[in-house]
């Protein structure tokens, strides 16, 4: 009981000494604030790619699988990847056409930076997507206006396109693009749907697309150069992934006439090229957060030491009257301490009330300008402004630790005569 009364004391006596000296305060808590607008600006950031990572997870599937001539990871050398041979629309049939395990399997080819012609005005860098029907059964394949292209649409190479959220604004900004045409390559295509906003950070050209069936896409652009097909493949759950991955591993090396000694001349990408990525930006955000923060506190501490140890000088009278009258070292040493930690949390709050401030409007208006940060969250993680508060308390305490010495030391007749 004794020891909650001399802490909520010395917290009273704390916070009178800050309102008194505001400015000296302020200025010697700068370098606390700074130290924690770091952490847990940090925090936000890495919380929001998180999120980002999750919504990109979500779009292509934890259960999906894409065989590609192209590591999506990008842990191989360029030039060996350059150098594998395409995988041919047979090849992606064939492949197809053999896989007992999967629920789903799609062919997909991409041309990008396409032009498009729409309301008699031409748009360029709009990638065009070939595919078959089933895409549509995906998560990525979610419309919000009209359908996805059908199988027998697919089949009879009909002239009907599915454009992308962002594609759908642009060429149609004011009206209903469903039942208007688009012209690509010359040809007509009517649109009969839209999908719905999708794209995340590290996925913001999926809004971009076109999606057309794949035989008219090989129809209009196969002749121009040799293009490598990538075949999506949905495993239907988490736990068959091995079972379909082996599957179509084995039939893929077949395919492609691999003998038993040869490195697989494919990639098999899946979510976790998206985690490494991930994972690196986030290594790459705490280094340079955390050397930042680093440096910030000690500059914060030395300013805090500085101004308990002129705290302690200018006190040295009301010391030793405390002393006179009975107060022990430890009273003394806990009361600065106190004091130190209190400045500091007093700057941890500040700082967390400004940032607090400053990511609502960052993330409540910059998705208007730059949509790809629509992920980024209006407010601080809780356990990051938690952290960030014991923190603050701990820099306290050490940056006190000296001066609380010093003032518990002092000796009670030579301070009493201290003018």
């Amino acid at each position: 009981m004794k020891v909650i009364t001399e802490i909520s004391e010395g917290i009273r006596l704390s916070l009178e000494s800050i309102w008194a000296n505001k400015l000296r305060a302020f200025l010697a808590a700068l370098g606390v604030v700074i130290g924690i607008s770091f952490v847990v600006l940090m925090g936000w950031a890495i919380s929001g790619l998180d999120k980002a990572l999750q919504d990109s997870i979500n779009l292509i599937g934890e259960d999906m699988l894409y065989i590609d001539k192209w590591d999506w990871s990008g842990g191989k050398k360029w030039k060996e990847i350059r150098n594998r041979k395409d995988i041919t629309y047979q090849q992606a049939k064939q492949l197809i056409s053999q896989l007992t395990l999967a629920e789903i399997a799609i062919p997909g080819v991409t041309t990008w930076s396409a032009q498009v012609k729409a309301n008699n005005n031409f748009y360029s860098g709009i990638s065009i997507y070939g595919t078959s029907a089933d895409y549509g059964r995906l998560p990525a394949g979610d419309v919000e206006l009209g359908r996805f292209f059908s199988l027998f649409e697919e089949r009879e190479t009909r002239n009907v396109a599915v454009l992308g959220h962002k594609v759908a604004k642009t060429l149609f900004p004011d009206q209903n693009p469903i039942g208007k045409y688009i012209k690509i390559k010359g040809r007509d295509f009517e649109v009969i749907g839209v999908v719905k906003k999708q794209g995340t950070m590290l996925m913001d050209f999926i809004d971009d697309r076109i999606y057309i069936p794949i035989g008219n896409f090989l129809d209009i652009f196969g002749g121009e150069f040799y293009r490598s097909v990538s075949i999506g493949i949905k495993a239907g759950s988490i736990d068959r992934m091995d079972e379909v991955r082996e599957e179509a591993r084995g039939l893929m090396r077949i395919i492609r006439n691999l003998k038993p000694w040869e490195e697989d001349d494919f990639s098999i990408n899946e979510t976790k090229a998206f985690e490494e990525i991930v994972s690196t930006f986030r290594l790459y955000v705490w280094g340079i957060g955390l050397g930042m923060t680093i440096l910030a506190f000690i500059v914060g501490m030395i300013g805090i030491m500085n101004i308990m140890f002129v705290s302690v000088a200018e006190r040295t009278k009301e010391i030793g009257i405390r002393k006179a009258v009975g107060a022990k070292n430890r009273s003394i040493l806990m009361q600065f301490l106190i004091e130190s930690s209190t400045l500091c949390l007093v700057g941890a709050l500040t700082s967390v009330i400004f940032c607090s401030i400053l990511v609502f409007f960052v993330a409540k208006f910059l998705p208007k300008f730059v949509p790809e940060t629509a992920f980024l969250q209006p407010f601080l993680p809780f356990d990051f402004v938690l952290y960030a508060s014991f923190v603050a308390i701990l820099v306290g305490a050490i940056a006190g630790l000296l001066p609380a010495i010093r003032a518990s030391r002092v000796d009670p007749i030579e301070s009493l005569r201290y003018e």
